[in-house]
């Protein structure tokens, strides 16, 4: 192997023994190690060698090993620093992650995980590395100026509706499941139609009691009832000439719904504790993730308030039915938080990152990806989101019969689901939640820790020193977790 191709780690601490061993420790062929005692040293060699990781005890000189860390990645926004030493207090361990540290190690725990932590942080500096290349050969693009985002098929036909009903004032109802955006593809209806410069206003129907509601859409008269002090003009005098959005009306009372239909059908309304009929000239659109037509035959929803609704329907498919707008919709979410979201730099994927978000099932829809991006900007460590800034995987399905519950019921670990043979997460989730309502003793987190530790063991020969490697505890917590345990 060139020296070209391998990767150079710095390591400081104030004792040479302790340097020795590290070199030893993770000495390979394919990683180049320089060692210093000192801070200012380290600084150097790791800025003349672009080095690909710096390895920093807390207590150096002539500064300390955070400083160390604030100095290199002053230079260098995506340095890898991995801390360890004897961490005194909270405040230093929580500095220390402020300030971008990949990793705090205490000193006693190195033996055991120096060696893994250093190969993740070696991992993910070549996937910072290849992806800032990539970034550099390719135009900055714009941000994206679009109401609504998608190139899939699907959200192609979507906007396509979008445009002719724009055109008339007609009732639009728009379904789907939670988090896909139908409040964007609401606002968007609302903005190209001619009544775009008019009132627009949005009411989540599900968060106002019923009693709350009717008061909100139409208002009331002083004295209507205890606690109207004054007259409250409603949502339908308000949005006169405008669109009103009306979302989650699957969960509107019964009550309602017939006023609202009455204003559907004549464009009159009174206020509550009022004789005065008023008119109004609002558009109406609405949204749910309920099948309405099953609520129609449940009785929860007027059928003919229904009618009166779905005029035009606009049905938003799930994120994991569109997944060629993933990436467009990752990629739109990282501008505005990097940039806009008070992180003050421009940030970007790394290529496993996208293969990760895009394999992602996505059961939150738009509004679980939008989350995951804003999470991962707050707790990356640098300008490139890598995969462990992402805890998200997909979830198989479990088709035909439950196997968690009859694995449960048996007392036996729920098989292997899929063609590649891996374990369905959800199947186990249930065995475990299963398994702890057997037993009793145990919340499921407990007993799924407590086989893991089994498993291990057995595994591993009973060796607890390589168990509680591979486990990432200290062998004294293993022996702790053996006796919690029984095992």
């Amino acid at each position: 192997m060139s020296d070209a191709e391998k990767q150079t780690v710095v390591i400081a601490d104030p004792d040479s023994d302790f340097l020795s061993w590290a070199a030893k420790h993770l000495g390979a062929k394919s990683i180049e190690i320089l060692t210093t005692t000192r801070a200012d040293e380290a600084l150097k060699l790791f800025t003349d060698k672009r080095a690909d990781l710096l390895i920093a005890e807390l207590h150096l000189k002539p500064f300390d090993g955070v400083d160390l860390l604030k100095r290199a990645r002053q230079n260098f926004p995506n340095a890898m620093v991995l801390l360890n030493g004897a961490i005194s207090s909270t405040n230093t361990l929580i500095e220390a992650m402020r300030l971008g540290a990949f990793d705090v190690l205490r000193k006693e725990s190195l033996s055991f995980e120096l060696r893994p932590t250093v190969e993740k942080a070696l991992q993910a500096a070549e996937q910072t590395r290849i992806a800032t290349e990539a970034a550099a050969e390719k135009n900055p693009r714009e941000a994206s100026t679009d109401l609504i985002i998608g190139r899939s098929p699907a959200m192609q036909d979507v906007f396509k509706l979008i445009g002719r009903v724009a055109r008339a004032d007609a009732p639009v109802l728009i379904t789907g499941e939670s988090g896909v955006g139908k409040e964007v593809v609401a606002n968007a209806v609302h903005k190209f139609s001619r009544r775009s410069n008019a009132e627009y206003v949005a009411i989540n129907c599900a968060a106002i009691p019923g009693n709350l509601l009717e008061s909100e859409l139409f208002g009331h008269e002083k004295g209507a009832f205890t606690g109207a002090t004054s007259q409250r003009i409603g949502r339908f005098e308000q949005c006169d000439g405008g669109t009103l959005f009306l979302d989650e009306i699957g969960d509107m009372p019964l009550e309602i719904q017939s006023k609202l239909l009455r204003v559907l059908q004549s464009g009159e309304f009174s206020r509550v504790g009022g004789n005065k009929t008023l008119t109004s000239n609002v558009r109406i659109l609405a949204a749910t993730n309920k099948h309405l037509e099953t609520e129609v035959e449940a009785g929860r929803f007027r059928e003919d308030l229904f009618y009166r609704l779905n005029v035009v329907r606009i049905h938003i498919p799930p994120l994991r039915q569109r997944r060629e707008d993933i990436r467009l919709l990752a990629e739109y979410f990282l501008n505005r938080q990097g940039e806009g979201g008070g992180f003050g730099r421009r940030m970007q994927f790394s290529p496993e990152s996208i293969d990760q978000l895009e394999n992602h099932d996505w059961p939150g829809n738009v509004r679980e990806l939008e989350n995951t991006i804003q999470r991962a900007c707050v707790l990356a460590t640098g300008n490139v989101l890598l995969p462990r800034d992402l805890p998200v995987g997909r979830v198989p399905r479990i088709g035909g019969r439950d196997e968690s519950s009859e694995s449960a019921k048996a007392g036996q670990a729920p098989t292997a689901n899929g063609s590649n043979g891996s374990l369905s997460l959800e199947a186990a989730a249930k065995f475990f939640l299963e398994a702890s309502e057997a037993e009793g003793s145990l919340g499921p987190a407990l007993i799924a820790e407590r086989e893991i530790i089994r498993a291990v063991l057995a595994d591993s020969g009973d060796d607890e020193t390589a168990a509680a490697k591979r486990l990432g505890m200290t062998k004294s917590m293993l022996k702790k977790r053996r006796e919690q345990y029984e095992l």
